[in-house]
């Protein structure tokens, strides 16, 4: 083996003088050791910066510039303290941090806190670990210029994050990323950012009070209350507001999974805590089959996302998980039936069912398709609902700017309640808006990777040779994202406009992805007619995966 380079050694010495962090300065003292016969590991660790972008910071907890450290967030608050600094904005209001239950969640906001106090803005901290909505809502509540929500959301307990919000309660977008991360890149030595120790207020639960009460506002007055829930927190910090804001609203209490109940930052329980993912809802189910409640409910780990199984007597089990398409139309239907304010619009993502357009169509509402991403869903001209098929619904856009997986728990109990009372169920709903507005089936094809360079290899093999027919059906159109179509700022991906259906191929923000996105449209003539209409469109959805993955080499 050879012996690391002098440059690699200068930087690895001069990152372990100015860590902050005694677990991670030993952890890297280990590396420099170990890289007198092995400098691969070490050279890793500082191939590069982890990058800020649109989604903020996220990566694997670790010594080093390329990990989630103590460094790197102290680095990023004094970047965002620079810029609300230089775009004069320091004195307009303070800025609040939020964290979640992960592994050094708490130090990083402390110093985060610690860094605003540095800079002469007023920093406010969230009183305890609480969901990224509570920290949403807190930014427009309590008049801030900027919000930060630690958290890594759903990805494996490894990881951690750093998302910032602006003074509208929306997460960052461009230009603002790029002007943040080039003031992150111009920190020099870390001991050259001021810091206040101990800087920043604590806030007391008045917040988290506020929070609720806008929660349960979301309800109508006296609507029905009668539906009965199971409830898993996946080990996140969703449990406590969930069941807060349940009795706050009047529904029976949740039978909380007691197994994920508990913030646990190990996630010990599921390979991977995020709702969307084999076996992790398979506590949550059982605990259903125990108690027969009408509806399931289950957040991701900092709570901002919901996904939701019914009672179904022909699914595996008797009980099925709604997509987020499905959950995202029976919420529109519900906002639509209760009535939108005037010139109130639907929005969701590009990757998302087109069903929602046809909702807003027939109701005469406006409708709006963005990339992906509540960054973007949130800022639809005229937002009354906004939802993305990744489980996140937005469903009170004054209070929070955000996806919110409390407040569209409740709103989807009260549409089960009130249904209930009505002798139907969500399922039947869902068979109304097919009849009505056809059959849209959406599936994905999601491919996990170790090695980034197989999404690159695939997107350049899709844009070399791109497909003319996929699942037997002609392609009429492609459009590279890339090139900004339809009007959308740039973005990597494919979108293919098929007869009958749709595709869209794009790499995940957030996690070692590729993410394909399907849509079959079928036509139904009425009732009878749903079981074939179901049935051809998960025909052509499959065919259309199987000729995706081989075109794209997968």
């Amino acid at each position: 083996m050879s012996a690391p380079s002098d440059d690699l050694n200068r930087r690895a010495a001069a990152w372990l003088a100015e860590d902050p962090d005694p677990e991670t300065r030993a952890e890297l003292a280990a590396l420099i050791k170990a890289a007198e016969t092995d400098p691969a590991p070490l050279a890793e660790r500082f191939a590069g910066t982890l990058t800020f972008g649109t989604a903020g910071l996220r990566g694997e907890l670790g010594a080093g510039p390329t990990r989630m450290n103590r460094a790197v967030v102290i680095r990023a608050a004094a970047g965002l303290a620079a810029y609300l600094r230089d775009t004069g904005q320091a004195g307009a209001g303070p800025v609040v941090i939020g964290y979640d239950a992960r592994h050094n969640s708490a130090r990083f906001a402390r110093d985060t806190a610690e860094v605003m106090a540095g800079a002469g803005l007023t920093a406010l901290l969230l009183p305890r670990p609480l969901p990224t909505p509570v920290l949403a809502f807190a930014v427009r509540h309590l008049g801030a210029v900027a919000g930060v929500e630690v958290t890594a959301s759903h990805n494996p307990p490894r990881d951690n994050g750093y998302k910032v919000y602006l003074g509208d309660g929306s997460q960052i977008v461009e230009p603002a990323d790029r002007e943040i991360a080039a003031r992150i890149a111009a920190i020099g030595a870390l001991d050259s950012v001021p810091r206040t120790e101990g800087g920043g207020t604590v806030l007391d639960e008045a917040v988290v009070e506020a929070y609720l009460d806008r929660a349960a506002g979301v309800l109508a007055p006296g609507s029905a209350r009668s539906a009965t829930t199971v409830h898993t927190a996946l080990h996140g910090v969703g449990a406590a507001p969930l069941a807060a804001a349940f009795a706050r609203a009047g529904f029976p209490a949740p039978v909380a999974v007691a197994e994920q109940a508990e913030p646990d930052p190990d996630f010990p329980t599921v390979a991977f805590p995020n709702p969307e993912e084999p076996g992790a809802m398979d506590l949550a189910l059982a605990t259903a089959r125990r108690h027969s409640p009408d509806l399931v409910l289950a957040n991701d780990p900092d709570a901002d996302r919901l996904a939701a199984a019914v009672p179904d007597e022909a699914a595996e089990g008797g009980w099925r998980m709604l997509r987020g398409d499905e959950t995202g139309a029976l919420l529109a239907a519900h906002l639509v039936r209760r009535g939108l304010p005037k010139g109130g619009v639907l929005a969701t993502s590009i990757v998302s069912s087109s069903l929602l357009s046809r909702i807003a169509e027939a109701a005469g509402a406006g409708y709006a398709e963005t990339l992906t991403g509540f960054k973007w869903i949130s800022r639809a001209e005229g937002l009354a609902f906004g939802y993305e098929e990744a489980l996140g619904y937005c469903v009170d856009p004054d209070g929070v700017r955000d996806k919110d997986g409390i407040t569209a728990a409740l709103l989807l109990t009260e549409l089960a309640s009130e249904l209930k009372e009505e002798g139907r169920t969500l399922l039947d709903l869902l068979d109304e808006l097919a009849v009505r507005h056809g059959v849209h089936a959406t599936s994905q094809l999601s491919v996990r990777v170790e090695d980034l360079s197989v999404i690159a290899d695939a997107m350049e093999r899709l844009r070399s040779a791109p497909p003319e027919r996929l699942g037997g059906l002609p392609v009429v159109r492609t459009e590279d994202l890339g090139a900004g179509a339809g009007g959308l700022p740039p973005t990597d991906g494919l979108r293919y406009t098929l007869d009958g259906a749709r595709v869209v191929v794009r790499p995940s923000g957030t996690e070692p992805k590729l993410k394909c996105y399907l849509e079959a449209v079928v036509p139904v003539g009425g009732p009878e007619g749903l079981p074939e209409a179901r049935a051809a469109a998960a025909r052509t959805l499959a065919a259309v995966e199987t000729d995706l993955a081989e075109a794209a080499g997968l």
